[in-house]
């Protein structure tokens, strides 16, 4: 894979859910580019809505796409809200993407989920193996609506030669987090209970499920950094995967979380809440071989993300 080089200085860039955690890593990153970046909120523009979308592109005519926009959130939420997780990803995939191509776009860049790969793939886990399985039951609507938006852009790659690429991260945590009870991914979830249980004395804490699955964590802004690289250096129809090429157990992961907050009360699971898949690693060595790995270690993440909750929530360190 030859490197290109697509220069964003002077570019009008579009950030697709700009507002979001993995937009606003982005926007933060593109900063240091010197393009014109542009985001939308959805209350002036509704990503699912296919005419506003339309429009807006004819007016703002962005010449390079980050569609970072999804609905997203935890094991939980994706086996819940099943209809609106592949109905509002279908949406907001078809339309950015068609958009892009209709309105002279030069380059897109989707983002997956790791969630596509089939639940018992072999680990780590190769972007040659979607489709080669059933995926998990549990976020299979999310996953679905994914696996079209990156099977679309590789058809509008292929019909109409559109510079549009896939990129694959991992779990990602960090700034900008959602930290519902029910619907959070796993590292938020787990940084405001501990630090709720800190703060209240509480003697134990319960994490979900057995704590035996085995996940990959990338710090948000390492995988905005490595969306950039990849904006700029990259050009083929193959996905790239986007993480750190290592793995730990959710019980190891949640005594790191723990370690952070302070708490030093019991740590118990729940079995009875869902593991969702055994493991999920990515194969990481095509990142690697176009120049990028990640810098920023589990425990520094987890302590950027626990003072991003302070923040964010308006808590003190209990």
């Amino acid at each position: 894979m030859a490197a290109i080089r697509f220069d964003l200085a002077g570019k009008r860039v579009f950030v697709a859910g700009g507002t979001g955690m993995v937009g606003s890593a982005l926007v933060r990153r593109l900063s240091r580019e010197e393009a014109e970046i542009t985001t939308v909120p959805r209350s002036e523009v509704d990503l699912r809505d296919q005419a506003a979308v339309f429009k807006w592109f004819a007016s703002a005519r962005p010449q390079v796409v980050f569609l970072a926009a999804a609905k997203v959130g935890g094991i939980v939420a994706n086996n819940t809200l099943r209809a609106e997780f592949i109905y509002d990803n279908i949406a907001i995939a078809t339309n950015v993407i068609h958009a892009a191509y209709v309105n002279g776009a030069e380059k897109l860049m989707f983002l997956g989920s790791s969630c596509i790969y089939p639940k018992l793939a072999a680990q780590p886990l190769r972007e040659d193996c979607v489709l080669t399985g059933p995926l998990e039951p549990t976020n299979e609507p999310y996953a679905i609506a994914k696996i079209a938006g990156i099977k679309m852009v590789e058809a509008y790659r292929s019909q109409y030669g559109a510079d549009f690429i896939n990129v694959m991260p991992t779990n990602l945590y960090g700034p900008g987090d959602n930290y519902h009870s029910e619907y959070s991914h796993v590292v938020a979830a787990l940084i405001r209970r501990f630090h709720e249980a800190k703060a209240a004395g509480a003697p134990e804490v319960v994490v979900w499920g057995t704590g035996t699955p085995r996940r990959e964590f990338l710090y948000v802004d390492d995988m905005a950094d490595a969306c950039v690289h990849l904006m700029k250096t990259y050009s083929e129809p193959e996905l790239v995967n986007i993480g750190t090429g290592e793995d730990i157990t959710i019980a190891d992961f949640a005594r790191v979380v723990a370690a952070t907050v302070g708490y030093q009360g019991r740590i118990s699971f729940d079995p009875s809440r869902p593991d969702g898949t055994p493991r999920k690693l990515l194969d990481v060595s095509r990142l690697a071989k176009l120049g990028w790995r990640a810098t920023t270690s589990l425990d520094e993440g987890i302590a950027r993300a626990y003072r991003a909750f302070l923040q964010e929530t308006g808590q003190a360190a209990a």
